[in-house]
C-alpha cells in the first residue's frame, strides 16, 4: 500500500473510531508500529491530527472532503480480508442442516454467510450484507430484522431490532467485535451497536466469537460481554497466545485455524 493510501486509512479509521492506540491501527492496517509511528509524525506535521504518546488524537474536522470518504463497510471489509475469510469458513463449516443461527453484524459475518450457501437452514441477522449475499438462496430461510438503517455500515440497529430479537431464538449466534482484551473481554468501537450484541447473546444457546488473530489482543471503547458469555473462539494462528490461554481458562473452546492456503 502506497504511504499516501495508508495515511488516508488512518484518518478514516480515527474519524469512525475515535483515538486510537499505535498496536491498534498497526493491525488494523496489517503494518508495523514503527510504519504507524512514521504515518503519525507525518500527519501531525500536515495539520491533520495531534500527535499524543502511544496513539493519536484530536482529529482535525476537514481534513478530508466527505465525497472522498469511501464506503465505512468496504474499507473495513479490505482489512486483513484473506484471514477474515479463513475464520468465516471455518465457522461456517460447523453449522448444519436444520440448524437456526443468528449472524452479527459486520464483514466477517458476510463472508461467514458466503460460505453458508447450500445449507438447508434458517438465518437471523441485522446485517444487510448478510441479506444481499443470502437472499437468492432457496435453501436458506431469511429472517431479517428490524431497526433503525445505518447505511454506510450495511446494519440495522436500534431499539426495533432489539425488541425484535426478543421475539427470536437462535440456537448458535456467531459474534463479531472490533477486539478481545488480553483478559478475554469482547470490546467494540461503535457504541450503537452494543445493544444490540448484548440482544444477541441472550437470543442464542451458543455464542461462537469468529475473528482473525489481529484482533487478538485488541482494544474498543465498550466492553460487549466477558469470556464467560462465549462457548467458542473462531480465529488464526496469530492470535495472541496469552489472550487465547485466558479465554480456555474461561472454559473457552478455542479453534485455531491456519491462515496459510486461504
Amino acid at each position: 500500500m502506497l504511504p499516501q493510501s495508508r495515511r488516508e486509512l488512518i484518518l478514516r479509521t480515527l474519524r469512525q473510531d475515535g483515538p486510537s492506540e499505535v498496536r491498534s491501527l498497526a493491525a488494523k492496517l496489517g503494518v508495523s508500529q514503527a510504519t504507524i509511528r512514521r504515518d503519525l509524525e507525518q500527519l501531525d506535521a500536515d495539520g491533520k491530527l495531534t500527535r499524543v504518546y502511544g496513539g493519536a488524537m484530536n482529529l482535525v474536522v476537514g481534513d478530508i472532503d466527505t465525497d472522498d470518504v469511501d464506503d465505512p463497510f468496504a474499507q473495513v471489509a479490505a482489512e486483513r480480508a484473506e484471514a477474515r475469510d479463513v475464520v468465516a469458513r471455518a465457522a461456517a463449516a460447523v453449522v448444519q442442516d436444520g440448524e437456526t443461527v443468528l449472524l452479527d453484524i459486520g464483514t466477517t459475518m458476510h463472508r461467514l454467510a458466503h460460505h453458508l450457501h447450500g445449507k438447508r437452514i434458517t438465518v437471523i441477522t441485522s446485517n444487510l450484507a448478510v441479506f444481499d449475499e443470502l437472499r437468492d438462496d432457496a435453501d436458506v430461510e431469511l429472517v431479517l430484522l428490524g431497526g433503525m438503517v445505518r447505511r454506510r455500515y450495511h446494519s440495522l440497529v436500534g431499539f426495533l431490532t432489539e425488541d425484535n430479537l426478543r421475539q427470536v431464538h437462535a440456537g448458535q449466534l456467531f459474534l463479531g467485535t472490533s477486539g478481545v482484551r488480553a483478559d478475554g473481554a469482547v470490546m467494540d468501537t461503535t457504541l450503537v451497536e452494543v445493544p444490540l450484541k448484548r440482544a444477541m447473546i441472550k437470543a442464542a444457546d451458543q455464542v461462537v466469537l469468529v475473528a482473525d488473530g489481529g484482533k487478538f489482543p485488541g482494544v474498543g471503547v465498550a466492553r460487549v460481554c466477558g469470556p464467560d458469555d462465549l462457548d467458542v473462539v473462531v480465529t488464526t494462528a496469530s492470535a495472541d497466545p496469552a489472550t487465547r490461554l485466558a479465554l480456555q481458562e474461561a472454559g473457552v473452546d478455542v479453534t485455531v485455524v491456519d491462515e496459510v492456503g486461504a
